[in-house]
């Protein structure tokens, strides 16, 4: 018997990248699984699969912008589950391009999904745990929910305010017994999530090196389920990028817009569209993407110099202001 063996856990974000990676591992470990996204398509490709792995799954159409759609798919995963014992929550949406750039209906959009669908979520889990005895909540953040960079500002504006919602929920539950709640912020991920963004670059987005498998950050979600932990970075080089950001503004903000262009867009040329910000895309909703680590070692050999700079600096720092206190 695995630990999720017997327990029900909801997953939004389902149909693709990390979110399915998740579900199809919560299956494969004996795990009711609810599947939740806006593409039927998809989640019934899901849903078998998961089957095929000798779990029970079902399907819960639902946009996570939409409160009463969230709560009507939670309604439904609790009748046919039970009570859920875990709630993960994926789901996000995000168009590259510069601030002035991407259309405001798709900007707020991406907003909307990526933090007003994490408090959808949020609420709902919260509201079925208090009424079973509790439960585990597990929220995907990213690195760029403690970082900026340039063309990306539809998804670092959400994802901060993703991170800030998750620590405040910590902090409350910990006068609701049985509650749990983690952060899980991974670096690049080889998902689909980069050509089904939206784009106003004339270019797609590219997960910036190292890059890692979405089946590595899944079993970061599935331990935290079961382990609950205040947060998890998934990324070799976040913790040294974030001391960067943090420590050494100016030096960041210099390095950040080559590097961004040199490992975090595509050399493809795209015709400008909203992407699955607005409409679901689900011929392109897979786990991977076609962003293996083989193709970025160049890119990624730069980028670890340019970060490991970026660590003796900060370390020099550091080491100076010990010496004058």
């Amino acid at each position: 018997m695995t630990e999720s063996s017997g327990r029900a856990v909801l997953v939004t974000g389902a149909s693709s990248g990390i979110g399915r990676a998740t579900a199809l591992m919560l299956a494969e470990e004996g795990a009711a699984v609810a599947l939740l996204s806006r593409s039927a398509q998809a989640l019934a490709e899901v849903q078998a699969m998961c089957e095929a792995r000798g779990a029970r799954a079902v399907v819960v159409v639902a946009d996570v912008s939409d409160r009463a759609s969230v709560e009507a798919a939670f309604e439904e995963a609790e009748r046919q589950l039970g009570a859920l014992d875990g709630v993960v929550h994926s789901a996000a949406a995000l168009a590259y391009g510069r601030f002035e750039d991407v259309p405001p209906e798709v900007f707020d959009q991406a907003v909307l999904t990526t933090l007003g669908g994490t408090a959808n979520v949020a609420r709902c889990a919260l509201a079925s745990f208090a009424a079973s005895g509790g439960g585990s909540l597990v929220v995907l953040g990213s690195l760029l929910g403690k970082i900026s960079t340039p063309y990306m500002s539809s998804y670092v504006t959400p994802k901060w305010g993703v991170h800030g919602l998750v620590r405040t929920l910590q902090i409350e539950a910990r006068s609701t017994p049985g509650t749990e709640v983690s952060l899980i912020w991974p670096g690049g991920v080889d998902t689909p999530v980069y050509l089904q963004a939206g784009t106003y670059l004339k270019r797609h987005g590219r997960p910036p090196p190292p890059v890692d498998p979405p089946e590595k950050v899944a079993r970061a979600v599935v331990e935290a389920l079961w382990r609950p932990r205040r947060e998890t970075s998934v990324g070799i080089a976040n913790q040294v990028v974030v001391a960067g950001f943090r420590l050494l503004p100016a030096v960041f903000d210099v390095l950040v817009t080559p590097l961004m262009k040199a490992g975090g867009l595509s050399r493809d040329e795209a015709v400008d569209s909203p992407g699955n910000v607005l409409t679901p895309t689900p011929a392109g909703e897979a786990v991977h993407g076609r962003w293996g680590r083989h193709w970025l070692r160049p890119v990624a050999a730069a980028a670890g110099l340019a970060a490991a700079g970026a660590g003796l600096a900060s370390s020099a720092i550091r080491s100076t202001t010990k010496r004058r206190t």
